[in-house]
């Protein structure tokens, strides 16, 4: 039997990072991994693929619609579907390719199969061959899945998550997509772009509804003129898969139903910790009343040991939530203070304009009683951004009222996926607003948007 330091279970960000951090200090590892490649759901059928059809498809939009505009006149596009998907596996191909490169040159066993606790300090790799390891420590890292509705359980063709929307053979002429979060919205947008009809129904009043409210009012007025249609305060309350279409019920928040019938529904409301099959309900690993791993601040469970990470414990399921988790991991197993600072996580929706937030909004800050000032500016005022033609959406900074601490940054824009970095790094260092309007930003560049919003928290924005 095989000893080490730290066996992980579930090679995705969370467990790749972590065994790559935890050689890198001087453990002795392994990873195990069902799928046949690494790099876990993100890499494989989620944030990756994704971000290469949202690339594509905006390019294919902007061909037939705005690249006129640039003096750029095309008589006729044409979508290769074919080759769009197999640009996306390509991409996809060289980073798995890349992460099995990382455990190679870190020395890090890897083991393919089923992982299963079995003991503390011992798990069973059900694969092409059973295999026993030994461990001083465990990880569980074995992210999360799509969650099903029980009226309309995915079929892989008609009735699909997001793996499958990512992979249409074709485009379907209407697209029905449950849910409005970050997922619903890209692959809605990805689709409407190569010229699906798009309805999204959400429970919610909102799109997006963990973001701030300005920031999801500007965005879902900037996807309704794209052609996406939002059904808000709705529900789909039933279902029938027919031979070639989906006749599906939606119900809104008077009561009133009407029958719609689609080629496709893609189901994207929410998705629930993997758990299932891993040992652990035998060994009493206790979950919280949402099906996660209850962990403490060192990720340690009820079981001696034990740790999970990632999308199996509480948090937002974000990629590089669980790659700072998994760093903190494996510094605590090497004696040192590993941690993460889960208020300066950003989070991002990469549609067209992009979301992008960290920190407190407006409705947290008066829920908790914490008096603020907020800093305003419009990309339309900005000049980089009229070079891009992308002039939709603005940059809010929520600083403390009397200490001036930025305490949220939400972002509704082109591009915004990057400029957020800058407004985490700032809170990471409790930096003030006034810290960030005498910050010099080049010009002409989409950062100085931070900058004139930062300036506006004191009223004092250059160019509005």
């Amino acid at each position: 039997m095989a000893t080490y330091d730290l066996v992980i279970i579930g090679a995705g960000p969370g467990g790749y990072v972590c065994a790559i951090r935890a050689a890198q200090l001087g453990l002795k590892i392994a990873l195990v991994e069902k799928r046949t490649t690494l790099g876990g759901t993100c890499l494989n059928v989620g944030c990756i693929p994704s971000k290469a059809l949202l690339e594509s498809s905006e390019l294919f939009a902007g061909a037939r619609r705005s690249f006129v505009d640039h003096g750029i006149v095309l008589d006729r596009v044409k979508l290769d579907l074919e080759r769009m998907m197999a640009r996306k596996g390509h991409i996809v191909q060289e980073l798995v390719n890349g992460v099995a490169l990382l455990m190679k040159k870190n020395n890090v066993d890897v083991f393919a199969g089923r992982g299963v606790v079995t003991a503390p300090g011992r798990v069973t790799v059900h694969g092409d061959k059973e295999t026993e390891l030994e461990a001083g420590a465990i990880c569980l890292a074995m992210g999360s899945e799509a969650v099903e509705l029980p009226f309309l359980q995915f079929d892989g063709s008609k009735v699909v998550s997001s793996t499958e929307a990512l992979s249409f053979a074709s485009v379907p002429k209407r697209l029905l997509v449950i849910g409005a979060g970050a997922v619903g919205l890209e692959l809605g947008s990805v689709w409407s772009r190569l010229g699906a009809e798009v309805t999204v129904v959400e429970m919610l009043p909102a799109i997006a509804p963990f973001a701030d409210k300005q920031m999801s009012n500007s965005l879902k007025r900037a996807l309704a003129e794209q052609g996406l249609e939002f059904r808000l305060e709705s529900k789909v309350t039933g279902a029938k898969v027919l031979t070639k279409t989906v006749k599906v019920t939606i119900e809104d928040k008077h009561g009133a139903a009407e029958q719609v019938t689609c080629d496709k529904v893609l189901v994207a409301v929410g998705r629930r910790a993997n758990t299932a099959n891993s040992g652990l309900e035998a060994l009493g690993v206790a979950l919280d009343d949402q099906g996660r791993i209850q962990v403490d601040k060192g990720f340690r469970t009820n079981i001696d040991r034990i740790y999970a990470i990632g999308d199996l414990i509480h948090g937002p399921m974000l990629a590089h939530k669980a790659e700072d988790e998994g760093i903190a991991l494996a510094e605590i197993l090497a004696g040192k203070p590993g941690h993460v600072n889960y208020d300066t996580i950003p989070n991002v929706v990469y549609t067209e304009p992009e979301l992008a937030m960290v920190g407190k909004t407006e409705a947290e800050l008066k829920a908790a009683g914490i008096g603020f000032s907020a800093g305003r500016f419009m990309f339309r005022a900005n000049g980089r951004a009229k070079s891009l033609g992308l002039l939709d959406g603005l940059v809010k900074i929520l600083a403390h009222k009397e200490t001036d601490e930025i305490l949220g940054v939400h972002m509704v824009g082109p591009r915004v996926s990057e400029l957020i970095a800058e407004a985490a790094v700032a809170m990471e260092f409790h930096a003030s607003a006034e810290d960030l309007a005498r910050t010099c930003h080049a010009h002409p560049t989409l950062s100085e948007v931070v900058r004139e919003a930062a300036l506006a928290v004191d009223k004092r924005a250059i160019h509005s």
